[in-house]
């Protein structure tokens, strides 16, 4: 008898606007203030995405701009409004967490210092999988959610990585980066894991 096959989450740093012009200059705007009202050097920006093998089964997992309506296509497991929930109508602004079954990273060869292997264990893989479905959609670019920073690409990743009991030890930037929204996720999912064991809180918190 064979063994069981292996399992992994992967993690990818993506420079923000990676394959996109736009993207990138408004991304370096927006760093050029942040840095000058925080008196501190500019920083790169980095967006994460992870790739995670349940035994032998592939996913990609990220935040993204909604293309179409093949969102089926892409394993999209929910979607959320872009800087205003009274514009949401517009495809444009909308965003989609894919959880994309033998799906692609389209800016991956851009990716820096990456994969970073975060963990082998199968169970934690496949709990990654499993709260896709219930990942919040708050709208991005906003703090919704009251965590003292606003929700983008970074705060599903990070929000995933702690709900599903991932070791966050192992997770670190490029030198000289950043990854704005990522604390939004890591306060998120720690309040829900605090409500989950207060007294009365019930199994079903998410």
């Amino acid at each position: 008898m064979g063994g069981e096959r292996s399992s992994s989450v992967d993690l990818y740093w993506l420079p923000l606007g990676a394959g996109g012009h736009s993207v990138r200059v408004n991304g370096r705007i927006f760093e050029a203030v942040v840095a000058a009202l925080e008196r501190r050097p500019r920083l790169d920006l980095y967006h994460s995405a992870l790739v995670v093998d349940v035994a032998g089964d592939e996913f990609v997992i990220e935040m993204a701009p909604v293309p179409d309506g093949n969102g089926a296509q892409r394993g999209v497991a929910g979607e959320g409004p872009v800087g205003s929930r009274w514009i949401r109508w517009l495809r444009i602004f909308r965003y989609e967490n894919r959880c994309w079954r033998g799906g692609v990273i389209p800016d991956v060869d851009e990716a820096v210092d990456s994969p970073i292997r975060l963990t082998d264990d199968r169970s934690r893989a496949r709990r990654v999988i499993e709260l896709m479905a219930l990942a919040p959609t708050p709208v991005w670019g906003r703090d919704e959610l009251r965590t003292g920073e606003m929700w983008n690409s970074n705060s599903l990743i990070s929000w995933l990585l702690v709900r599903s009991g991932i070791d966050l030890e192992r997770v670190q930037l490029p030198a000289g980066g950043r990854a704005p929204g990522w604390q939004a996720g890591l306060v998120l999912a720690r309040r829900q894991g605090q409500r989950r064991h207060e007294p009365g809180a019930g199994s079903a918190a998410s």
